[in-house]
């Protein structure tokens, strides 16, 4: 499937935010605004996503767009992974999610394992910063950088929290019906191989 037109939509809607964001002339914000609204209409035309919907979550961030991160906690216990279920789409992923202002990345995978596993852990390694659009991921119109951490459980039972509705570890070749969006199944097996050899160097697109 062709999705050049996401990508163009995606690089015209950041244009946009930037020129937006930074330019004082009235015409050129004009221009910019245009812009905009192209990338919506865009986004409208080879989707069936409501223009109201598309400019909440894709056209109304403010200042210098940036990719947005989201951040995974890998625990592993013998040699299987813990998987939480979300409950947004009923596939199972690694616990994590979008990074949070204020917030440094191990705080964050902390607090989103505690949140969606029950464990509270301590970061150990990193293992990967990988780039969405590189990996099998279905199509989305956010640029998205993915954190994924190494954790070592410290406390607590494995217990779903309001997001996911079951947690459980897989084996590498056992794994459920994952959620794309998240995480894919070659990823997982890279970072188990990675977990079991330690002097694999971090993943890096």
């Amino acid at each position: 499937m062709d999705l050049r037109w996401l990508e163009w939509a995606k690089q015209i809607q950041a244009i946009s935010q930037n020129g937006l964001a930074y330019s004082k002339d009235i015409y050129d914000l004009e221009r910019f605004e245009q812009l905009r609204e192209l990338s919506i209409e865009i986004l409208n035309e080879y989707s069936d996503v409501e223009p109201a919907l598309i400019r909440e979550l894709f056209a109304s961030e403010t200042g210098y767009a940036t990719p947005k991160v989201d951040i995974r906690g890998v625990i592993v216990k013998e040699d299987q992974v813990l998987l939480v279920r979300e409950k947004a789409d009923g596939g199972w992923a690694l616990p994590g999610g979008w990074a949070d202002i204020g917030l440094s990345p191990k705080e964050i995978v902390v607090k989103e394992v505690e949140e969606e596993a029950g464990l509270k852990v301590a970061p150990v390694r990193l293992l990967g910063v990988l780039d969405k659009k590189f990996h099998h991921h279905p199509p989305s119109p956010y640029h998205v950088y993915k954190i994924f951490i190494l954790c070592e459980a410290v406390s607590g039972e494995a217990a779903p929290g309001i997001e996911t509705s079951e947690v459980g570890y897989f084996a590498e070749d056992q794994l459920p019906e994952l959620s794309l969006e998240r995480n894919t199944p070659e990823q997982i097996r890279c970072l188990l191989q990675m977990v079991r050899n330690q002097e694999t160097e971090s993943l890096l697109d």
